[in-house]
């Protein structure tokens, strides 16, 4: 589209008292971190070990990254087709450990360092997740709540050095890192104790965040989940059990749209969530079913979690990351598709005509704010997206695809 035709999107805004030109600035200040476990199907460099914890990438399209070389170039060729400046989502099974074998509980910013420039080098924040799955003492189901001491111990050592990496990265980088911990732990079937391992978990979690690290550098968040693979009818980390953790200790809480029951709207936990505690982290996904990690649309829930966090003021208490993993289609176009179908949500969040709905509710009148949502699902929205996308250098409409086409006969099959 040219740029007479956005002139023409602009106008017919501004006849809803819609300013384009501020939507699009405040959108070139949200970053959203991308996964990195998208790029190869959750596998890590730690030495190739079956996927456990309830992890599943199903799917066989080659020239999935190997190595961090590769893995770093798909993510700059993925971040090339991406409007906006943005972050790195890393798990802790993604260290640079030059072929030599660290454990989790010896992990430490040193095998991080090379991310952490490679990061700067981008302009790019990183956030960070310990990891709590694809391990030998976490093959029973159990890591923090474990009945075993020594076992909890060393997932707690685990914990701490995670933070420790968090507070490293952030403060070399500039912005604070958010070092999210997740956890399988849960049972198949019905548990006759549900309680003991909720207390050992708190306990866990205690020792984990016993430090007092710089908020400027790190800051702490808690994942809840309903079920998993192999903890469908018992889950120790729910989401009763991380929100009242967060709300006692003040600490971020994670919200992944995938981790829910099918009806439970994410969107309208965030208002609720974010009146007890200081700040949140979003995990945007999309679940099917039993599978809480399908690429990322341009749908209604993705939209009312985007909606939310504008019409709410919480951007500056919510943090947006990328959670899905599909190893069925090209894996640099899931990372573009979700994140450009993410910013595409927002964009539209940004470009309501929000006084005019805010005033016709506060009045009473329900018929004008159900009108106006309403009519504002026909404004020409592509044609604001693809100025962003001309201001930000990035290919507008699919003209993406062109280019993961040509990566994919280029790099990706001689892998």
């Amino acid at each position: 589209m040219s740029s007479s035709t956005y002139t023409l999107a602009q106008e017919s805004y501004a006849t809803h008292g819609v300013d384009t030109e501020t939507a699009l600035k405040t959108l070139a200040t949200l970053p959203i971190s991308l996964h990195c476990w998208q790029g190869d199907d959750v596998g890590g460099f730690e030495g190739g070990g079956a996927l456990t914890g309830g992890i599943q990438a199903t799917g066989n399209h080659p020239g999935k990254a190997r190595t961090i070389e590769e893995l770093r170039a798909d993510l700059d060729k993925a971040l090339s087709l991406i409007p906006g400046s943005h972050r790195l989502n890393l798990h802790a099974s993604y260290g640079d450990f030059d072929g030599k074998k660290v454990d989790r509980n010896e992990v430490g910013p040193e095998h991080f360092q090379s991310w952490i420039t490679w990061c700067k080098e981008r302009g790019l924040g990183m956030d960070f997740n310990s990891t709590y799955f694809s391990h030998d003492l976490s093959a029973d189901g159990f890591t923090l709540s474990h009945p075993d001491k020594a076992v909890r111990d060393f997932w707690i050592d685990h914990g701490i050095r995670c933070r420790e990496i968090g507070a490293e990265a952030g403060r070399q980088l500039g912005t604070p890192c958010i070092t999210n911990v997740w956890i399988p732990d849960g049972y198949k079937d019905l548990p006759v104790d549900r309680k003991a391992p909720r207390q050992r978990l708190e306990a866990s979690l205690d020792a984990i965040f016993a430090k007092t690290l710089d908020p400027a550098h790190n800051r702490d968040a808690v994942e809840c989940k309903l079920f998993g693979i192999g903890s469908e009818a018992y889950v120790v980390g729910s989401h009763e059990f991380y929100l009242g953790y967060a709300v006692k200790n003040q600490v971020l809480l994670c919200l992944d749209a995938g981790h829910f029951h099918p009806t439970e709207n994410l969107s309208d936990k965030i208002s609720s969530v974010l009146q007890f505690v200081p700040e949140i982290i979003l995990h945007v996904s999309r679940g099917v079913r039993w599978d809480s990690d399908h690429v990322v649309l341009l749908d209604d829930p993705t939209r009312a979690i985007m909606e939310e966090i504008i019409r709410g003021d919480f951007v500056d208490r919510t943090h947006i990351g990328l959670d899905f993993f599909d190893a069925s289609i090209n894996r640099i176009a899931a990372w573009t598709i979700g994140t450009r179908n993410a910013i595409k949500a927002l964009l539209l969040a940004l470009l309501e005509p929000m006084e005019k709905l805010r005033a016709a509710e506060a009045s009473g009148d329900l018929t004008t704010r159900l009108a106006l949502l309403e009519e504002e699902k026909t404004l020409p929205f592509a044609a604001v997206w693809d100025e962003y996308c001309r201001r930000q250098n990035v290919p507008e409409g699919a003209r993406w695809l062109e280019e993961v086409k040509a990566y994919e006969r280029d790099v990706l099959a001689s892998r």
